[in-house]
């Protein structure tokens, strides 16, 4: 492990393209979820897979989707299919509150075309049918999905993607307050920062970037500035500036035209701005748009989960847990442990430990982390991780509540 060294990493705001299609992508899942109860349909047999495309004045959401009778209607023949208009609703609610009021993508006039349709029968029977075989549901699919812990932050996340989330998110709330000149910023927003590390530790802050939409277009690099410069110090808080550290604010100059109008967006285009900002591997899946029988979003959820349980109970310093999966398999092929060189006890006790205290099988995790409801809109931008839990069951996954089981496994 290097001792000192800088590392980097980038966020982007809510009404980034990509994160624009994540925000709807995670309504339609909420919708899909709400529906569902209110029609008296089992939130178990949910599925969705849904993908945004936003241009121009124009949203396409796309993908498969098994759906509760209230988002159905009867074509001329008959036969069900699917009602567009919840889910053009949903997207423009979205795109409203990301604040989205311009000429060329404003919710309101934009265009939007709904292409979900069913789900393939062969993959239902991966999740679906691996219940009557094994006595759990199957995984939606294969993959690799891991989950990191560190404690450089409060909140057990590396120390560069928190403060960059967090500088956005300050932004955001200033903005759809409507607090002086915050409230004359664009949606559209990227921040990076770049943390040195000292004997492994962070240190202070050593270049900041931030490019910001803004509306007024008389403004410059320097009243940008001006403008932003007390929410990213409030943001920096509990990590030192350095005296010498690098400032780039809006260095393109003008940033009027953002948005999907000013690139296009599609949905799971960040998912390292999703997790931990390259501090730690990534599996390759996206979250959004998913039901949480796909073990792309439930899986690193729970890997997640445990990894920051594992640091919370003083196992270790830093976590990286991998989990492997097969689809229309139930239990993970492979559970594997790297403690970094900071563990208290052997990563062959972790894992063995892991597996007692929690099922990881799909059912398993949608069980214990209580997901199948309609709490991901939120989850889709400033990080699925490093977030507190809500009242609503959001966040489950950020709980610490397996502290205690993972101690007594060890003992066991």
């Amino acid at each position: 492990m290097r001792s000192n060294y800088l590392f980097t990493s980038e966020s982007v705001a809510e009404g980034h393209p990509d994160k624009v299609c994540d925000r709807i992508s995670d309504e339609i899942v909420d919708l899909v979820y709400r529906e569902a109860v209110k029609s008296k349909v089992d939130p178990w047999s949910v599925r969705i897979a849904c993908e945004t495309l936003a241009t121009t004045n124009r949203v396409v959401i796309a993908g498969e989707v098994r759906l509760p009778p209230s988002l159905l209607k009867k074509d001329k023949d008959g036969n069900d299919v699917i009602n567009p208009s919840k889910f053009k609703s949903a997207a423009r609610k979205a795109i409203r509150d990301i604040g989205y009021e311009q000429d060329g993508f404003h919710w309101k006039t934009a265009k939007i075309d709904v292409l979900l349709h069913s789900q393939s029968a062969d993959i239902a029977q991966g999740v679906d049918n691996a219940a009557d075989r094994q006595g759990d549901e199957g995984a939606g699919d294969q993959g690799i999905m891991f989950g990191y812990a560190c404690r450089e932050t409060a909140e057990l996340m590396p120390a560069p993607l928190y403060y960059s989330h967090r500088i956005l998110q300050l932004l955001a709330e200033a903005r759809k307050k409507g607090v002086g000149d915050a409230g004359k910023l664009g949606p559209d927003a990227k921040s990076q920062v770049t943390v040195r590390y000292v004997d492994g530790k962070p240190a202070d802050v050593a270049s900041i970037v931030l490019s910001t939409q803004h509306l007024d277009e008389s403004w410059d690099s320097k009243k940008v500035r001006e403008v932003v410069e007390p929410y990213i110090r409030e943001a920096l808080h509990d990590i030192a500036i350095a005296d010498d550290c690098v400032w780039y604010i809006n260095p393109t100059g003008k940033f009027v035209i953002g948005g999907p109008d000013g690139d296009a967006g599609l949905t799971g285009r960040k998912i390292i701005v999703d997790t931990y900002g390259g501090a730690a591997p990534h599996g390759g899946g996206a979250f959004s748009g998913k039901d949480t029988t796909k073990v792309d979003r439930s899986a690193a959820y729970a890997a997640r989960y445990l990894a920051k349980n594992v640091v919370a109970a003083g196992l270790a310093d830093r976590c990286t847990i991998q989990i492997s999966y097969a689809i229309g398999v139930a239990q993970p092929l492979s559970i594997y442990v790297d403690l970094h060189g900071t563990g208290k006890v052997s990563e062959d006790e972790v894992e063995a430990a892991i597996r007692k205290v929690m099922d990881l099988s799909p059912s398993g995790i949608r069980r214990h982390l209580d997901l199948n409801k309609p709490i991901y809109a939120k989850t889709s931008a400033y990080g699925h991780f490093g977030r507190k839990a809500g009242r609503d069951g959001s966040f489950s996954w950020e709980r610490l509540d397996l502290v205690k089981a993972l101690k007594e496994a060890l003992k066991n």
